[in-house]
């Protein structure tokens, strides 16, 4: 069973290491991969990185949003739903962390001590750098520092990824070359402030040169819509997604679906001149991934 110390579970990583290009993810709760990087990591799967995603917690404390659905145990459903996702993303089963969806408002885990909020994020960094070690990255992919809208979940596992980053340079092979947060620019704040979220825009979104990258990933729309209906619990009728007149969601899937967006985190490499053409643009060794 799973500690709050730094004595953390055995996990079985879904593949060993070899000199194929691997990117690995890093979220909090199934569902975080599909709005934010679902279509960069099918752009990548499909070019023959090796994608890997890590999930802190099985969104234990999730909110079901389908009107009359019973669920005997969230976490075990939720599960199921980012393991289907993945299927819709062509990447590999996930990787879970083992700890607990620290809930928002009425559903806020206070007193559970694997709730991610209760956990420091020195002890996530042991376990991510356990699992960098195993299965050495070029790249990661994060959070932004302010979590997407700021869930403390989403802010853990951003401080936590970052400093496991900053803290693998020394392991064999020198570590992960490029650290990468999601990052949505004012505009696309501004929209998602619009359609039920409480931002503030000139907070939670960056400015234009702060975006290193965006991928466009139109191509693979139809992957990261299987992958949100993957998700069932998350979009039903009564979830943002389901409460949005039809002009809103076309809105947000044309920003969602088109283009995702990325800020440089950390780098090992040289970076070449921006915007960058890709995750794994002049990373040594893999310069023609994103030629």
């Amino acid at each position: 069973m799973p500690t709050g110390g730094r004595t953390f579970p055995a996990y079985t990583a879904p593949v060993t290491f070899s000199e194929q290009p691997t990117l690995l993810a890093v979220f909090a709760h199934p569902d975080d991969e599909a709005f934010s990087v679902g279509g960069t990591l099918t752009h990548y799967a499909r070019r023959g990185v090796r994608v890997l995603l890590a999930c802190a917690t099985r969104g234990e404390a999730g909110k079901i949003t389908v009107p009359g659905m019973t669920v005997d145990d969230l976490g075990q459903q939720r599960e199921r739903e980012l393991r289907e996702a993945c299927r819709a993303l062509e990447i590999s089963e996930p990787i879970f962390l083992d700890y607990h969806d620290s809930g928002r408002y009425e559903r806020t885990r206070y007193d559970d001590p694997l709730a991610l909020m209760n956990v420091s994020p020195l002890d996530v960094e042991v376990k991510l750098r356990a699992l960098i070690e195993e299965v050495r990255p070029q790249v990661v992919v994060t959070f932004d520092p302010h979590g997407g809208y700021g869930h403390i979940d989403h802010l853990q596992i951003h401080r936590a990824t970052t400093a496991a980053f900053f803290s693998t340079g020394h392991v064999a092979g020198g570590g992960p070359r490029r650290l990468y947060f999601t990052a949505f620019t004012h505009e696309a704040a501004q929209g998602i402030s619009r359609m039920g979220q409480d931002l503030d825009p000139l907070v939670y979104g960056v400015s234009e040169d702060t975006i290193a990258l965006r991928m466009n990933v139109a191509a693979y729309a139809e992957n990261k819509k299987a992958a949100l209906a993957a998700h069932g619990t998350q979009t039903g009728e009564t979830s943002l997604l389901g409460r949005m007149s039809p002009e809103e969601r076309e809105a947000l899937e044309t920003r969602l679906l088109g283009v995702e967006s990325f800020a440089v985190g950390g780098t090992r490499t040289p970076l070449p001149t921006l915007p960058l053409r890709g995750l794994f643009d002049s990373v040594p060794g893999f310069e023609t991934l994103d030629g």
